[in-house]
This record gives C-alpha cells, structure tokens and sequence, in this order.
C-alpha cells in the first residue's frame, strides 16, 4: 500500500498450508501521519509434551501483536521495553486464571518491533527474528539480538535441555512470554530518522535465505525486497527448501518454517 511517500510491504505464509501460521506482522500509521510503527512476532512452536496452556501459539501471537500494535502506535513517547512488558502483561492477565503461565514452553514469542516520527527510528529484537535498517547511502545495518545463534549445537540438543538451561535464562536466550520482565533483556536502540531510509523485519523463516541457505547477505536480502518485494523473497525461501538445498548449516530447524518479512520505506 501506498501513503503518501511511504512504500509498506508485508507478506506472512506458513510452512505447512495444513498447519495455522504462529507468525504475527502489522504495520500501523497513526492519521497525524508523522511517524509509524512495525511489529512482527515469531510464535514458537511447542513441543508435543504440552504447554500448560489451554490456548494455541496463534491465540498468543494475535493478542500479543494487538496490544503490540496498539501501544506503539498509541504511547508513542513510551519506550518500546515499556511497550513490550505493558503487552505481555496485558496478554497473560487474558489467561492467567486459566492456564499455568509458570511452564516453560508456556505460548510465546521472538519480537521485532520497530517506531519511526520525524526526529527518530527506535528499535526493538528480542530472539532470533531480524531487523535490517538501510541508510540513504544503502549501507545495510542488521539490529540483531544474536545470543540464540552463539549458543553451542550441544546446549540446543533437545527441548528438554533447552527448556532446563538456556530458555528464558541469563546465559542462554529469551523469548515473550508471561514475564514482563524479559523486556529488558531486548536488544533496543535508536536511530536518527535521517540515518534509516527503509526497514525490513524477517522471522527466521524468511531470513534463512541468508542464515541458512548463503543465497547472498543482508545488503542483498534487502536489496531483492526493495527491487522485487517480500513475496519474491520468500518464494525463494520456498523453493531451495522444495528442492532439498542443505544450507551452511544441515538438518537446522524445520524443512519449512513460517515465513514473514515486512519491507517499510520511511
């Protein structure tokens, strides 16, 4: 869609057309039209054991994005640490007395979040979801939230170690779930708005064209969004996992993930 000079593209698919989507993505624009706001979420899918919880990762992810959406679009001189724990909350109060949120694959999810006005662009990583953030002369600078990646193969084993050691704990990574407190751990920053002429939001499903695949690097990521959309992107995600490529790192992840990419020209 088009407003006024502003190019926004978002494209989510799931990995299995049989299976419901655990992504999120929303774009939201107030009517003063001086500034916006992105929020893409990666639900984790949970493991055959349970989750404590009566409610889908899809049930978590649309309420956790709404109120996401809401706030920082709303709260626009709130930081977005603020934003995040106050959506949390929000989420977990709607099933508090009805789920045991204490578990630790209890629903949740990596987050990007990211608000632009006219003087700046405040950014938001929590996880493993990517934010690539352009500047006017094209350089490409990726806002990361890498502590999943740097964990060993070894502490990644099984879910039964994950959850016991690195989920959600110091020394290991963290996701959105039912403790606002994990807000604090993102990633944030701010940007001058001069410095950022597009962003591009990608869950991991749609960044394996780099991380998984070595297709090209972040610059030429962004680079086949702006020139051909997300769309092209991820049916290119689509079709190296269709024709079997191993990527630089075999037998990583699901064959096919939830795909999201959110493309913003500021």
């Amino acid at each position: 869609m088009q407003t006024g000079r502003m190019r926004t593209e978002l494209v989510s698919e799931p990995g299995d057309p049989d299976r419901p989507n655990e992504d999120f993505a929303s774009v939201g624009l107030p009517a003063s039209g001086q500034g916006g706001a992105l929020v893409v979420l990666d639900g984790v899918t949970p493991p055959r054991t349970g989750t404590g919880c009566l409610h889908s990762v899809p049930w978590f992810t649309a309420r956790l994005g709404g109120a996401l959406t809401e706030l920082t679009v709303s709260l626009p001189d709130v930081p977005l640490t603020e934003v995040l724990a106050e959506a949390i909350s929000r989420t977990a109060e709607s099933h508090a007395g009805s789920c045991d949120l204490s578990h630790p694959r209890t629903p949740q999810a990596t987050v990007v979040l990211a608000r632009w006005s006219p003087a700046s662009v405040d950014y938001l990583v929590l996880s493993d979801s990517v934010l690539l953030a352009e500047s006017p002369a094209g350089a490409v600078t990726p806002l990361l939230d890498e502590r999943l990646s740097l964990l060993p193969r070894s502490a990644l084993a099984t879910d039964a170690l994950v959850d016991a050691t690195v989920r959600n704990k110091e020394g290991g990574f963290f996701t959105a779930a039912a403790d606002p407190s994990v807000a604090a751990r993102a990633v944030t920053g701010s940007l001058p708005r001069g410095q950022v002429r597009a962003l591009l939001a990608l869950t991991d499903g749609a960044a394996r064209w780099v991380e998984r695949f070595a297709q090209g690097d972040w610059s030429d990521c962004l680079a086949l969004v702006r020139k051909e959309g997300p769309q092209a992107l991820v049916d290119r995600v689509r079709d190296l996992e269709r024709n079997g490529a191993e990527g630089t790192v075999p037998g990583r992840g699901k064959r096919h993930d939830d795909a999201t990419a959110v493309y913003v020209e500021l």
